[in-house]
Protein backbone atom coordinates (compact mmCIF):
# COMPACT_ATOMS: atom_id res chain seq x y z
CA UNK A 1 0.00 0.00 0.00
CA UNK A 2 1.48 3.37 -1.01
CA UNK A 3 1.73 6.30 1.42
CA UNK A 4 -1.37 8.08 0.10
CA UNK A 5 -3.58 4.99 0.33
CA UNK A 6 -2.14 4.17 3.75
CA UNK A 7 -3.03 7.65 4.97
CA UNK A 8 -6.59 7.37 3.63
CA UNK A 9 -7.02 3.98 5.31
CA UNK A 10 -5.66 5.34 8.59
CA UNK A 11 -8.02 8.32 8.48
CA UNK A 12 -10.94 5.96 7.80
CA UNK A 13 -9.99 3.79 10.78
CA UNK A 14 -9.71 6.83 13.02
CA UNK A 15 -13.20 8.00 11.98
CA UNK A 16 -14.57 4.60 12.95
CA UNK A 17 -12.79 4.77 16.30
CA UNK A 18 -14.07 8.29 16.98
CA UNK A 19 -17.63 7.09 16.35
CA UNK A 20 -17.23 4.54 19.14
CA UNK A 21 -15.47 6.96 21.49
CA UNK A 22 -18.35 9.41 21.10
CA UNK A 23 -20.43 7.11 23.33
CA UNK A 24 -18.15 8.30 26.14
CA UNK A 25 -18.18 5.05 28.12
CA UNK A 26 -15.25 2.81 29.13
CA UNK A 27 -16.17 -0.29 27.14
CA UNK A 28 -17.88 -0.23 23.75
CA UNK A 29 -18.83 -3.42 21.94
CA UNK A 30 -19.82 -3.92 18.32
CA UNK A 31 -22.26 -6.61 17.23
CA UNK A 32 -22.91 -7.76 13.67
CA UNK A 33 -23.96 -10.82 11.70
CA UNK A 34 -23.21 -12.59 8.46
CA UNK A 35 -25.56 -14.86 6.58
CA UNK A 36 -29.10 -13.63 7.12
CA UNK A 37 -29.97 -13.98 3.44
CA UNK A 38 -28.55 -17.30 2.20
CA UNK A 39 -30.62 -20.36 1.35
CA UNK A 40 -28.31 -22.63 3.33
CA UNK A 41 -26.06 -22.69 6.36
CA UNK A 42 -26.11 -20.90 9.70
CA UNK A 43 -26.24 -17.24 10.54
CA UNK A 44 -22.97 -16.17 12.14
CA UNK A 45 -23.03 -13.50 14.85
CA UNK A 46 -20.11 -11.77 16.54
CA UNK A 47 -19.81 -9.43 19.51
CA UNK A 48 -16.44 -7.69 19.58
CA UNK A 49 -14.63 -5.28 21.91
CA UNK A 50 -11.58 -3.65 20.33
CA UNK A 51 -8.73 -1.81 22.06
CA UNK A 52 -7.90 1.67 20.81
CA UNK A 53 -4.21 1.78 21.68
CA UNK A 54 -3.08 0.08 18.48
CA UNK A 55 -5.48 0.82 15.64
CA UNK A 56 -5.67 -1.81 12.91
CA UNK A 57 -5.57 0.05 9.62
CA UNK A 58 -7.94 -1.37 7.00
CA UNK A 59 -10.81 -2.40 9.25
CA UNK A 60 -14.07 -1.62 7.47
CA UNK A 61 -17.47 -3.07 6.67
CA UNK A 62 -16.67 -6.66 5.68
CA UNK A 63 -18.78 -6.37 2.52
CA UNK A 64 -16.39 -3.72 1.20
CA UNK A 65 -13.32 -5.93 1.59
CA UNK A 66 -11.92 -8.70 -0.57
CA UNK A 67 -11.81 -12.21 0.86
CA UNK A 68 -8.02 -12.03 1.09
CA UNK A 69 -8.17 -8.72 2.98
CA UNK A 70 -10.86 -10.01 5.34
CA UNK A 71 -8.78 -13.08 6.15
CA UNK A 72 -5.73 -10.94 6.88
CA UNK A 73 -7.66 -8.51 9.09
CA UNK A 74 -9.40 -11.39 10.87
CA UNK A 75 -6.07 -12.75 12.07
CA UNK A 76 -5.03 -9.31 13.35
CA UNK A 77 -8.36 -8.67 15.07
CA UNK A 78 -8.58 -11.93 16.99
CA UNK A 79 -5.09 -11.33 18.40
CA UNK A 80 -6.26 -8.25 20.33
CA UNK A 81 -10.07 -8.39 20.61
CA UNK A 82 -12.39 -9.63 23.31
CA UNK A 83 -14.87 -11.37 21.06
CA UNK A 84 -17.45 -14.13 20.92
CA UNK A 85 -18.84 -15.78 17.79
CA UNK A 86 -22.13 -17.69 17.80
CA UNK A 87 -23.46 -19.77 14.92
CA UNK A 88 -27.22 -20.33 14.85
CA UNK A 89 -28.02 -23.30 12.64
CA UNK A 90 -30.72 -23.59 10.02
CA UNK A 91 -33.05 -25.65 12.25
CA UNK A 92 -33.36 -22.73 14.66
CA UNK A 93 -33.75 -20.34 11.72
CA UNK A 94 -36.57 -22.47 10.32
CA UNK A 95 -38.17 -22.75 13.74
CA UNK A 96 -38.23 -19.12 14.89
CA UNK A 97 -37.38 -17.16 11.67
CA UNK A 98 -34.12 -15.50 10.66
CA UNK A 99 -34.64 -12.24 12.55
CA UNK A 100 -35.35 -13.98 15.86
CA UNK A 101 -32.45 -16.38 15.24
CA UNK A 102 -30.16 -13.40 14.64
CA UNK A 103 -31.34 -11.72 17.84
CA UNK A 104 -30.79 -14.94 19.76
CA UNK A 105 -27.25 -15.18 18.40
CA UNK A 106 -26.50 -11.56 19.26
CA UNK A 107 -27.68 -11.96 22.84
CA UNK A 108 -25.61 -15.14 23.24
CA UNK A 109 -22.54 -13.47 21.75
CA UNK A 110 -22.81 -10.56 24.19
CA UNK A 111 -23.16 -12.99 27.08
CA UNK A 112 -20.04 -14.86 25.90
CA UNK A 113 -17.69 -11.88 26.14
CA UNK A 114 -15.06 -11.85 28.88
CA UNK A 115 -15.90 -8.24 29.73
CA UNK A 116 -19.42 -6.88 30.00
CA UNK A 117 -19.61 -3.79 27.77
CA UNK A 118 -21.14 -0.50 28.86
CA UNK A 119 -22.85 -0.22 25.50
CA UNK A 120 -23.27 -2.50 22.50
CA UNK A 121 -23.58 -0.92 19.08
CA UNK A 122 -25.82 -3.20 17.02
CA UNK A 123 -25.98 -3.11 13.26
CA UNK A 124 -29.65 -2.21 12.65
CA UNK A 125 -31.24 -4.87 14.91
CA UNK A 126 -33.32 -3.75 17.90
CA UNK A 127 -34.83 -5.23 21.07
CA UNK A 128 -32.29 -7.86 22.08
CA UNK A 129 -32.92 -10.04 25.11
CA UNK A 130 -29.92 -8.76 27.07
CA UNK A 131 -29.15 -6.58 30.08
CA UNK A 132 -26.45 -4.77 28.10
CA UNK A 133 -27.41 -1.27 26.97
CA UNK A 134 -27.81 -1.40 23.19
CA UNK A 135 -27.66 1.23 20.49
CA UNK A 136 -29.15 0.20 17.15
CA UNK A 137 -27.43 2.01 14.27
CA UNK A 138 -28.25 1.66 10.58
CA UNK A 139 -25.16 0.59 8.60
CA UNK A 140 -23.14 0.50 11.82
CA UNK A 141 -20.57 -1.77 10.13
CA UNK A 142 -19.54 1.22 8.00
CA UNK A 143 -19.51 3.67 10.93
CA UNK A 144 -18.19 1.88 14.01
CA UNK A 145 -14.71 0.39 14.53
CA UNK A 146 -15.97 -2.37 16.83
CA UNK A 147 -18.94 -3.23 14.60
CA UNK A 148 -16.72 -3.34 11.51
CA UNK A 149 -14.36 -5.70 13.36
CA UNK A 150 -17.34 -7.85 14.41
CA UNK A 151 -18.56 -7.94 10.81
CA UNK A 152 -15.19 -9.25 9.64
CA UNK A 153 -15.05 -11.98 12.28
CA UNK A 154 -18.64 -13.05 11.61
CA UNK A 155 -18.11 -13.12 7.84
CA UNK A 156 -14.79 -14.99 7.88
CA UNK A 157 -16.09 -17.53 10.40
CA UNK A 158 -19.15 -18.27 8.29
CA UNK A 159 -17.25 -18.35 4.99
CA UNK A 160 -14.81 -20.90 6.42
CA UNK A 161 -17.74 -23.01 7.59
CA UNK A 162 -19.33 -22.90 4.15
CA UNK A 163 -16.06 -23.90 2.46
CA UNK A 164 -15.93 -26.95 4.72
CA UNK A 165 -19.58 -27.66 3.93
CA UNK A 166 -18.72 -27.58 0.24
CA UNK A 167 -16.52 -30.65 0.76
CA UNK A 168 -19.52 -32.54 2.12
CA UNK A 169 -22.08 -31.30 -0.42
CA UNK A 170 -20.04 -30.25 -3.47
CA UNK A 171 -22.92 -30.08 -5.97
CA UNK A 172 -24.19 -26.76 -4.59
CA UNK A 173 -20.98 -24.76 -4.91
CA UNK A 174 -21.04 -23.58 -1.30
CA UNK A 175 -17.34 -22.64 -1.41
CA UNK A 176 -18.16 -20.00 -4.01
CA UNK A 177 -21.71 -18.89 -3.29
CA UNK A 178 -21.54 -19.32 0.53
CA UNK A 179 -25.13 -20.55 0.46
CA UNK A 180 -26.58 -17.49 -1.27
CA UNK A 181 -29.19 -17.98 -3.96
CA UNK A 182 -27.07 -17.64 -7.07
CA UNK A 183 -28.45 -18.95 -10.36
CA UNK A 184 -26.06 -21.91 -10.21
CA UNK A 185 -27.05 -22.73 -6.63
CA UNK A 186 -30.75 -22.63 -7.42
CA UNK A 187 -30.23 -24.79 -10.51
CA UNK A 188 -28.34 -27.36 -8.40
CA UNK A 189 -31.07 -27.24 -5.76
CA UNK A 190 -33.74 -28.00 -8.35
CA UNK A 191 -31.67 -30.75 -9.93
CA UNK A 192 -30.34 -32.52 -6.85
CA UNK A 193 -32.82 -31.57 -4.14
CA UNK A 194 -31.96 -30.09 -0.78
CA UNK A 195 -29.40 -31.13 1.82
CA UNK A 196 -29.65 -30.96 5.64
CA UNK A 197 -28.10 -27.48 5.66
CA UNK A 198 -30.73 -25.87 3.44
CA UNK A 199 -33.17 -23.57 5.20
CA UNK A 200 -36.55 -25.12 4.58
CA UNK A 201 -38.44 -21.85 5.04
CA UNK A 202 -36.18 -20.19 2.47
CA UNK A 203 -36.40 -22.87 -0.25
CA UNK A 204 -40.02 -23.98 0.15
CA UNK A 205 -41.08 -22.26 -3.07
CA UNK A 206 -38.77 -24.54 -5.06
CA UNK A 207 -40.48 -27.73 -3.87
CA UNK A 208 -43.94 -29.24 -3.51
CA UNK A 209 -44.99 -31.14 -0.42
CA UNK A 210 -43.31 -31.63 2.95
CA UNK A 211 -39.68 -31.60 4.00
CA UNK A 212 -38.15 -34.47 5.93
CA UNK A 213 -35.16 -33.53 8.05
CA UNK A 214 -34.18 -37.14 8.75
CA UNK A 215 -34.35 -38.13 5.08
CA UNK A 216 -32.34 -35.60 3.05
CA UNK A 217 -32.72 -36.03 -0.69
CA UNK A 218 -28.97 -35.84 -1.28
CA UNK A 219 -26.24 -37.46 0.78
CA UNK A 220 -22.82 -36.03 1.50
CA UNK A 221 -21.07 -38.57 -0.65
Amino acid sequence: MNDARQQIALEKAMRLVEFDKAYNVPVVCGVDEAGRGPLAGPVSVCACIMPYDNIIVGIDDSKKLSEKKRESLYEQIIEVADYCVVMIDRRVIDSINILQATKQGMAKALFGLKTKPDVAIIDAVKNLDTDVKCSSVIKADAKSYCVAAASIIAKVTRDRYMRELDKKYPVYGFAGNKGYGTAEHIAALKKHGYCPEHRRTFIKNFFDGDFYDDLPIISGE
